[in-house]
């Protein structure tokens, strides 16, 4: 069990991942997160940002481009798997009883945002922990164009990469102190990370209850 312990702890310290595991550990981790409804809580977003800072910092010696590729298609990978998962094996999943791993009120929050949003949500999910694991399983299951999947799921790959690991490049490259303050920049996005998933969760239930209410 300690074994167990030590090891979910490892792959949450994105700060001990990107320097022992490096590029590789990176893109497993992202791909395994945007494609697999069990890596719902693993890091992404700061993962990202931080990659960006240790890489502009030369701590993860690796050149950029390759860097930002590799996440780039770990994420748009990932979430096709996940896509044809809820495709073909949506109401198996769906029929699965919660565990640690799994929540059935993932997916109903995420269809909240589907109903609210539309197929943007696959690049506003980008941007939003768990929501971004499961808008693509969902997808799946409600049997969205591959086309139009297509589209999003590469745009907000784009997206996602371009803003979180360029922007931690730039700060890491230009102010390399901040390598020294990576506590409060993960403490920083899970705190507006959060804020932003039970906001718009809130606000998505809150507009669904009216429309029922009004017919």
């Amino acid at each position: 069990m300690e074994q167990v312990n030590g090891w979910f702890q490892y792959l949450m310290d994105s700060e001990e991942l990107i320097r022992t595991g490096g590029l590789v550990a990176i893109t497993l981790i992202i791909f395994i997160e945007n494609g697999f409804f069990f890596g719902f809580f693993l890091p992404g977003d700061y993962l990202l940002f931080l990659s960006g800072v240790f890489c502009g910092t030369k701590i993860l010696n690796v050149p950029l481009p390759l860097l930002m590729l590799c996440i780039f298609l770990a994420a748009v990978i990932g979430s096709f798997v996940g896509y044809f998962s809820g495709w073909y094996f949506g109401d198996r999943i769906q029929a699965r009883p919660d565990s640690l791993f799994f929540k059935k009120k993932h997916i109903d929050s995420t269809r909240k945002y589907f109903a609210k949003y539309g197929s943007q949500t696959l690049i506003i999910a980008r941007f939003l922990p768990v929501v971004r694991t499961f808008s693509p399983i969902l997808a799946g299951i409600v049997k969205m164009q591959l086309y139009k999947f297509t589209t999003f799921n590469i745009l907000g790959g784009a997206i996602w990469v371009l803003s979180l690991v360029g922007g931690g490049f730039y700060f890491g490259e230009k102010f390399p102190g901040i390598i020294n303050y990576v506590e409060y920049i993960i403490i920083f996005f899970l705190a507006v990370t959060t804020f932003t998933v039970v906001r718009g969760y809130l606000n998505a239930k809150k507009e669904l209850n009216e429309s029922k209410e009004s017919q």
